[in-house]
């Protein structure tokens, strides 16, 4: 039986089995990094004593492994872990207030515990908008400078711009592209958006950081003695996923 592409792609994705690129040499990634990158599960579970649980207590898709391993979660990493609300609601006591400040999907928590509330990291946080404009005079500015959602903020008060964490910022593209003087390019180098600025000045990439970001992997399939496979570990896009086999 033969099934339509579409029909095997809808299958591949509901097992949910990635594999390694084939350019990615599984001997040189780091297992601590690797156990926070959420397309690694599969690769994860079949290695589990190469994990790293406070590595592990970061990535969204550890969830199942974090419940059935409670004593050995990070909870303070875990706080950061948008997809473990659940835990987190039934153990106020063990969070990590500041980094659960930056936990996007931790908005109604924060909400009713804004005495906890790190507002320096807070300022970070792409669901906090709300919370930051009624509170202007607690922003951190240069965090802010990295929240996405937070432009229309930014495009206000320039002056106030960390033009270093802007170049961290995925949707600020248009107004890194007016002031490209200055732009980090250490930093810019992990921007997913920036990949058209990255190619156009390949001799100022950061390699390290460039290894991270999802969207440069043909930049780095292309320059393979250039890459960091340290922090490579994390990034997302060196698993594919795997094909639904044919049945005839």
């Amino acid at each position: 039986m033969d099934l339509p592409n579409c029909l095997k792609d809808i299958i591949a994705e509901y097992i949910g089995e990635y594999t390694l690129l084939d350019w990615v040499d599984e001997s040189k990634l780091n297992w601590r990094l690797l156990s926070g990158n959420p397309n690694a599960i599969y690769l994860l579970e079949k290695n589990l004593d190469k994990m790293d649980w406070v590595w592990l207590s970061l990535n969204p898709n550890a969830i199942h492994l974090l419940e059935k391993n409670l004593d050995k979660i990070s909870w303070k990493q875990v706080s950061l872990n948008q997809n473990a609300i659940h835990l987190l609601e039934k153990n106020l006591n063990k969070i990590d207030w500041e980094q659960l400040s930056l936990n996007p999907n931790a908005i109604p928590i924060l909400e009713k515990n804004l005495d906890k509330v790190s507002w320096f990291y807070l300022s970070s946080n792409p669901n906090a908008i709300h919370l930051l404009e009624k509170n202007l005079d607690k922003i951190i500015w240069i965090r802010l400078s990295g929240n996405p959602n937070a432009i229309h903020l930014l495009e206000k008060n320039l002056d106030k711009i960390n033009w270093s964490c802007l170049s961290l910022n995925s949707n600020a593209i248009h107004l890194l592209e007016k002031t490209t003087n200055k732009i980090s390019r250490s930093r810019l180098s992990t921007n997913p958006k920036a990949i058209h600025l990255l190619e156009k000045n390949l001799n100022k990439i950061n390699w390290g950081q460039l290894s991270t970001n999802p969207n440069a992997i043909h930049l780095l399939e292309k320059n393979l003695d250039k890459v960091d496979w340290w922090w490579l570990s994390l990034n997302p896009n060196i698993f594919k996923l795997k094909k639904f086999p044919d049945f005839n």
